[in-house]
Parts: structure tokens; sequence; C-alpha cells
């Protein structure tokens, strides 16, 4: 009785291997037709019953399988057939299929990012753009770069809640965006270059036409995602979370200068200049000679009442950069505010006539303070602005010349 039942059970067992033979021929059949749906349909036939079928028949299922909805265009099934191949032949150690189905998924990963890339470059297409972009990731998760492609994307097709996702993974994963990049001098041109990749530039040393081999590390993107994210968060209402998660990324990143100024951008966004105040005095502590943060503090400064100090600021943005038109011009701004206190009092002693003229001459000699910034900005950066207020300003100190052709410009640009 006992041998007979091992019989029986050795027959089904030849008799199953015998109809997956079948099957999988059938499948290979309908690929060589490009009869996707057909090879879909055997494929799912056998979804079950393969978990029993000898080593062999497993792995060209999963090498058939991953061709067939590679055929059908369903990319991330196509991938995860494929990766079931490499996990399968790794476990048994040996290789009969991977070394062909690489290349396929090599292919697959290639025409998904050229889509994503030819979506958002020539198509504008941003929200299909992020779709394919993700879909390189998961196909390739090594490529992280793909998904920060993703995330970007999305926030421009204002799918914010795809975004939110995106930077989620980057966050979940660690993924910083530096690159290293491998430089060379060449030694006919004396100049340093890119040379791609550390084998290339390797090779290019090695070959003598190069010299000085460098690495160099480029800024990171963690300052730009925590940013966006926060940005992103505060545009779907949610400014706790948009102040918390930019201030998470502070606590481990303390002296991030880029950090520090997206917290700040989002405090302005939020009009809370106070606190976009502290953080610009703890910008210029980490980077004491940067024209624009200067600038910046003056602005909030003069917002907030502090002319004095508004002052300061524009005058030491000046001093790092001689030629920075928007803090002449804003110095010239804080000095003519001095004027609307005198314009009330003349309004008040209209028929004070000693008073009026005192207060006439205040006036005058505000506008010949202001003047030299005023002239200064317009040189350096001409606008309707600056013509209208120097217009107005030398018709008030009675210097007609002046007056006439700044009165000619201002109605040749109107």
């Amino acid at each position: 009785m006992r041998k007979q039942i091992l019989a029986i059970s050795l027959g089904l067992l030849t008799l199953g291997s015998f109809a997956q033979k079948k099957e999988l021929r059938s499948i290979e059949k309908a690929l060589k037709n490009n009869d996707f749906a057909g090879a879909l349909t055997l494929v799912n036939s056998l979804d079950e019953s393969i978990k029993e079928a000898d080593d062999k028949y497993k792995a060209k299922y999963y090498f058939l399988k991953g061709q067939t909805f590679a055929g059908k265009k369903d990319y991330e099934n196509a991938a995860d057939a494929f990766n079931e191949l490499f996990a399968f032949e790794k476990q048994v150690g040996k290789e009969r299929y991977s070394g062909d189905a690489r290349p396929m998924l090599d292919k697959l990963i290639q025409t998904v990012s050229e889509r994503a890339i030819n979506l958002y470059n020539n198509d504008k297409n941003f929200d299909e753009a992020s779709k394919y972009f993700y879909l390189t990731y998961k196909l390739s998760p090594r490529d992280t770069a793909f998904a920060y492609n993703a995330a970007v994307s999305a926030t421009q097709a204002k799918d914010y809640d795809a975004a939110i996702d995106y930077y989620k993974e980057l966050m979940k994963i660690g993924y910083t965006g530096k690159e290293v990049q491998y430089f060379a001098t060449n030694k006919s041109t004396g100049k340093e270059e890119n040379l791609g990749s550390k084998t290339q530039r390797d090779l290019m040393v090695k070959s003598g036409k190069y010299n000085n081999p460098k690495e160099k590390t480029t800024d990171g993107k963690t300052a730009s995602i925590m940013k966006n994210f926060a940005l992103i968060l505060k545009e779907q209402g949610k400014t706790d979370e948009a102040i918390a998660a930019i201030s998470e990324a502070r606590k481990a990143n303390k002296n991030d200068l880029n950090l520090i100024l997206n917290e700040a951008q989002l405090y302005i966004e939020l009009g809370k200049m106070d606190k976009f105040g502290e953080l610009m005095s703890e910008a210029v502590a980490l980077d004491p000679n940067n024209p624009t943060l200067y600038y910046n503090l003056g602005v909030v400064n003069f917002n907030q009442g502090r002319a004095e100090d508004a002052t300061k600021y524009y005058k030491k943005a000046i001093e790092l950069k001689p030629d920075y038109a928007d803090a002449y011009m804003n110095l010239s701004v804080v000095i003519l505010d001095k004027e609307k206190a005198i314009v009330e009092e003349m309004n008040k002693n209209l028929s004070n006539f000693k008073k009026y003229d005192q207060l006439a001459l205040q006036q005058k000699k505000v506008y010949e303070e202001a003047l030299p910034y005023l002239e200064k900005a317009d040189s350096l950066n001409r606008s309707v602005d600056t013509v209208k207020s120097l217009m107005s300003i030398y018709e008030v100190l009675e210097n007609e010349a002046k007056a006439k052709e700044f009165r000619a410009l201002y109605k040749s640009m109107r």
C-alpha cells in the first residue's frame, strides 16, 4: 500500500511539472508573437501552481513574467518580477536567466526615466513627469535623485499631497542630494575638469594626459527639501506643522545658513517679522560678511519702526557691497521717512509763516541728506521709482535744470 501511494504521488508530480513546462512554452510563444494579453493570462494561470514547481521552472516563470509585464508597459510589476528572479536565483545559487534579465530591466528603467525627463523638459507636463520620476525611483531605488525630481515636479504641478508624500520618502531614506565629483587637471590646457566618474578620472590620470586628481562634494539639498516641505504645509494651511518641520531640521543642522534663511523666509510668509529679524541676526553671526543679510535686517528694522538701526544695517550692506543699488535706495527711503512728521507740522502751521518757513528748511535738509543715496541708486539701477523720486527732490530743492531733465525722463518711462 505504501509503495502504491508513493507511485501515485510521483505520478502527480510528473504530471504537474509537464503541465507547467507546457504553459511556460505557451507564454514564450505568445511573447514571440507580441501577444502580451495572452501571455498575461497564462502567467496569471500559473501564479499559484508555480510555487510548488522545480527551481528551473520557477526561475523561467519569473523571467517570462517580467517580459510579459514589460510588454504590457506595466513597468512596476515588470521590475518586481525581474527582482523576484534575481532574488530567487541568488538564493538557489545558480543563475539561468538573471544575466539576460538585467539588461532588460536596465532598458525598462531607461525608458521610464527618459519619459519622465521628456515630460518635464519638453511637454512641461509636471503632473505626469512626477509620476514617471517616482516610478523610476521605485524601479531603481538606488537612484534616489529621481524621488527628489518627483517631489519637485509634483510641487510645480501643485499636486501638494503627492509632493508631501515624496518629500517624506526623501526624509525617510535620508536623502541629502550631495554628490562626489571627480576632477583632474588637463595638462595641455592647465584647466581643471570634471571627468564624470572615479574610474574615468583615474584612467585619464593613468594615461598621462591629466594630473592633480581631486574629489569635491557638492552642496546638499537638505535645506531645500525642508524649505519646500514646510512651504507646502503652509500652503495647505498647516502652519504649525510647517514651523515644526523646519525647526526639527535645524536641530540637527544648527549652523546650516540655508536652513536659517529658509526658516526666516517662512516667517516672512507668515507675516512674523519679529521672528524673521531674530533669525537674520543668527544668520549674520554665521556669515558676517554677507551684504544681503544686513540688507534684510535693514528691511525688518525699518518696517518695525527702528529707523536708526535700519540705517546702520543698510550702510553695512553698502560697505560690504559698494554697488548695492537696493541698499542705497532703501537708505534714501529711511531718510525721507523723516519728512512725514515735518509735513504734518507744516500743515498745522499754514498761518504761522515763520514756523512754516523753518519747517520748510528742515524738509530741504532731509532731501539734501537723502539725495546722494538716491542718485547713487539711480546710477546703479535706474527705474521709474528712482527717476520719479529724484524729480520730486530736485523740484523741492529748486534745481530747475535737473528737475527739467528728470521730468522728461519720467515722462518717457511712464
